[in-house]
């Protein structure tokens, strides 16, 4: 089924809407097939080029949909990826302005940051090895537009696979020689363990997830670049943020992250 231009304008201009103003919209499996990925990445893209125009910069990609119970929960069978801007990114130890967000949800993963394109045909594990400046402990907190996050495969992936803000954490690590598939994540809330998890959790190893993106980008025409950074997929379950929270990921051999919410 091809989907007119005419509806997905109008999809993104619900989300647009609602991420300008900060106000939940309802689902828009309303006006998109709700297992019409393709014509959801192009509402995705719609708005990711009404932001460029804007003058965001683009900064990377982030990889969704990596665990297999959440695949099959949303009823896909891979991930998902959204854009990430560079004025979402925060360093480590940072005030997130609560007042930025809708309803914020905090995860913990590795991401991976380029030194070399990736633009060949049918990258390999090796050649994201090879193209990886370093790895880095950080926080993704993703922030849904729709309202009470009611979502299907076609809601998430238009709504930018809810990318809100990421800290980047104390101590990149070179790629080579560390171990991205055993290294274990703690993720604390104001002192309390809320999740944990495997850098295999993320299908299987967070460099997985990457050549999933470096292919899928590549024949998009869109590949990634040197210089792009990569959030590779949650480690653990995702975990609701308040107010006023305080929230720190130790991950094994890359340190931790730490971030805190501003009050309303």
């Amino acid at each position: 089924m091809t989907v007119s231009d005419t509806i997905i304008k109008q999809a993104a201009d619900r989300l647009w809407q609602a991420e300008q103003t900060l106000t939940p919209c309802a689902p828009v499996r309303d006006i998109i097939p709700e297992h019409d990925i393709a014509s959801a990445y192009a509402v995705q893209q719609y708005n990711v080029e009404r932001h460029s125009k804007a003058g965001r910069r683009i900064s990377g990609r982030k990889i969704g949909l990596t665990a297999k119970p959440v695949q099959q929960q949303m009823g896909v069978f891979e991930p998902d990826f959204g854009t990430l801007f560079a004025d979402m990114e925060y360093g480590h130890g940072s005030e997130i302005p609560f007042e930025r967000l809708i309803r914020p949800r905090v995860e913990a993963e590795i991401m991976l940051v380029l030194d070399q394109d990736l633009d060949q045909e049918m990258i390999n594990f090796s050649d994201v090895l090879r193209a990886s400046a370093f790895a880095i402990a950080a926080i993704e907190v993703v922030d849904c537009r729709l309202a009470n996050w009611d979502i299907r495969i076609c809601d998430t992936v238009s709504d930018n696979a809810a990318a809100g803000v990421y800290v980047l954490g104390s101590s990149p690590k070179a790629i080579l020689g560390s171990d991205l598939a055993n290294c274990g994540m703690t993720l604390h809330r104001n002192g309390e363990l809320v999740s944990t998890g495997r850098g295999e959790d993320s299908l299987g190893h967070p460099v997985n997830a990457a050549v999933w993106l470096a292919r899928t980008l590549k024949k998009l025409g869109t590949p990634l670049r040197a210089g792009d950074a990569i959030l590779t997929g949650a480690l653990g379950p995702m975990v609701e943020a308040r107010p006023g929270d305080h929230f720190e990921t130790r991950i094994e051999g890359f340190g931790n992250a730490v971030i805190h919410f501003g009050n309303r």
